[in-house]
């Protein structure tokens, strides 16, 4: 018989709903069928031509073939062209749900986008944000659901315990959320998830070190994988909500969360025992790819967003924040290494820190960026906005999808 020691600590700032032991799954898909009865799910799936190849989108169809209280799937093509448009329709239209497919690159799509644009509603350049962005855009324009859950389509342990354990908050009728954010521990025979312990978390306390209690930093930090990409919501929060088109994406979207959902309504769950995924090279010698580039979006992001809340950001304190970070980071790395010791995982010192001096440059190109701009890239405008400049848009991009498929 196994014995777990579960973590059931809260923090007090948001709900965290942890996952003590092994989960009922049958007795928790029974409960979301009953719950979705009354607010219908949908799932949406931002997925890159390259997923198309990866060997953890088979077992993420296989699993979704046996889930039976998702009222619709929606998944959101990028970068692809008629080959990979037509071997995607083939792997998810194995799917009994019949999900919904989003040609994002193809000439519908292309020419809603030039419409969209024409009207100063641009949703920018491909990426993730756009994505989702997109595959939002299609569950309100169907409005056959009232819930939104997402999750990534390289998950290499992805199990229908995950999607259950996601959704269960928002879905059940009396808990009260509005918002979930999954987590999960992030480790195969080492840690994982380098962005989030060594540029992230660091980043988030050493601002917090020079500019006090900021509520929206506590609210950051209180996650345990704000990068994380499983996320479900209300609807209605998915149709208010603006989005960075880069992979700013996630902390952008808790950002907007921070505005316009209540605090109460705001929880995290933890997802599975264990999370592994496609990793992303680091780049460190080149700015624009991997965990490099990530690096500047992710801070340009955090940024813009103080910046938005008032908080004055200059030259004088991003030269603080700099070494305010390397101190912070390498709290993390002694903290890292000790973590992976005592669970008997490899820990490769030199690399560690290679990532850190990656991410100081990046949340210092991040810093010129912002100065020189402080505005940046306009975040993708809300689908309220699109509706209240463009009526029948949604119904436009609905026809254009269904033509799509019908091709």
């Amino acid at each position: 018989m196994n014995f777990f020691m579960a973590d059931f600590f809260q923090t007090g700032a948001l709900a965290t709903l942890h996952r003590l032991g092994p989960t009922d799954l049958a007795a928790l898909e029974a409960r979301l069928r009953e719950f979705t009865r009354e607010s219908p799910l949908a799932l949406v799936l931002p997925c890159h031509a390259r997923d198309l190849e990866n060997p953890a989108l088979p077992l993420i169809v296989r699993e979704l073939a046996g889930v039976s209280y998702l009222r619709q799937i929606v998944v959101g093509l990028d970068e692809a062209g008629p080959a990979e448009w037509q071997r995607a329709r083939k792997i998810f239209g194995t799917l009994p749900q019949a999900p919904v497919l989003l040609w994002n690159d193809g000439p519908r799509l292309a020419a809603l986008r030039a419409e969209l644009a024409a009207n100063e509603l641009d949703p920018g350049a491909s990426g993730k944000g756009r994505n989702l962005w997109f595959c939002f855009g299609a569950v309100l324009a169907a409005e056959q659901c009232s819930l939104i859950a997402a999750h990534d389509c390289d998950i290499l342990t992805y199990s229908r315990e995950l999607l259950a354990r996601l959704c269960y908050p928002v879905a059940h009728p009396n808990l009260g959320f509005d918002f979930c954010k999954g987590y999960s521990a992030r480790f195969t025979d080492r840690l994982n998830g380098r962005v989030m312990r060594l540029m992230f978390t660091p980043l988030i306390r050493a601002l917090e070190s020079i500019l006090g209690q900021q509520h929206f930093l506590t609210y950051l930090d209180t996650f345990r994988y704000p990068l994380a990409g499983e996320v479900c919501l209300d609807a209605d929060i998915a149709r208010r909500i603006r989005m960075p088109g880069d992979w700013g994406v996630e902390v952008g979207m808790l950002a907007e969360v921070f505005r316009v959902a209540a605090p109460k309504g705001i929880c995290q769950a933890e997802l599975s025992e264990c999370y592994d995924h496609k990793h992303q090279d680091l780049s460190a010698d080149d700015p624009g790819r991997g965990l490099n580039k990530m690096a500047v979006d992710i801070a340009r992001c955090v940024f813009q967003t103080l910046a938005g809340q008032g908080v004055k950001l200059d030259q004088g304190l991003f030269d603080t924040l700099l070494s305010a970070y390397q101190r912070k980071a390498e709290d993390m790395l002694r903290f890292s290494a000790a973590d992976a010791d005592i669970n008997g995982l490899n820990y490769d010192r030199h690399h560690e820190g290679l990532a850190v001096a990656t991410f100081a440059r990046g949340i210092r190109r991040a810093a010129v960026k912002y100065l020189a701009d402080p505005l940046g890239d306009p975040q993708i405008p809300s689908w309220d906005r699109v509706e209240s400049a463009l009526p029948g848009f949604l119904k436009k991009f609905h026809d254009a999808i269904r033509s799509d498929e019908a091709s």
